[in-house]
């Protein structure tokens, strides 16, 4: 199982702060098309995505049963 932690926006827009998916072994973007189907209010087009606390550019790095993942949406402010 891989523990993916929601913030901000995408919490609110499912209304809990974790998610678990029942994956041995996915890419991040494996991950992410996933959620997009079983979560489909997320927009996820502009996440940031961390793997077990370290920020994540490469969409083809392997998550593996086990890990923690963060999305963390885009931040604004005045």
């Amino acid at each position: 199982m891989i523990n993916v932690l929601l913030f901000a926006g995408l919490q609110e827009k499912v209304g809990k702060s974790e998610l678990s998916v029942e994956k041995q072994e996915v890419t991040v973007d494996q991950l992410i098309t996933h959620i997009r189907e079983t979560e489909p209010k997320l927009d996820l087009s502009n996440v940031m995505v961390a793997v077990n606390e370290e920020f994540v550019n490469n969409p083809g790095q392997v998550i593996r049963e086990g890990d923690t993942v963060a999305l963390l949406p885009p931040v604004s402010g005045g």
